[in-house]
């Protein structure tokens, strides 16, 4: 099952996450990315986790 989503429906809402998330990290997000470093997609995907896990806890 290569690169195939568990839930499909939840593509859009992360999209929308990561450039959220992106934004607020001044990360110049787009249909392209190609042009950003390793550290700059790195640090948003990080940013993404560490916010999913803190709201996760909040939850328990």
């Amino acid at each position: 099952m290569p690169n195939q989503s568990l839930v499909p429906e939840s593509k859009q809402g992360l999209a929308k996450f990561k450039n959220e998330v992106a934004s607020t990290m001044n990360v110049p997000f787009s249909d392209y990315n190609g042009n950003l470093t390793s550290k700059q997609c790195g640090s948003v995907g990080g940013e993404m986790v560490k916010r999913m896990v803190e709201q996760y806890e909040k939850g328990l």
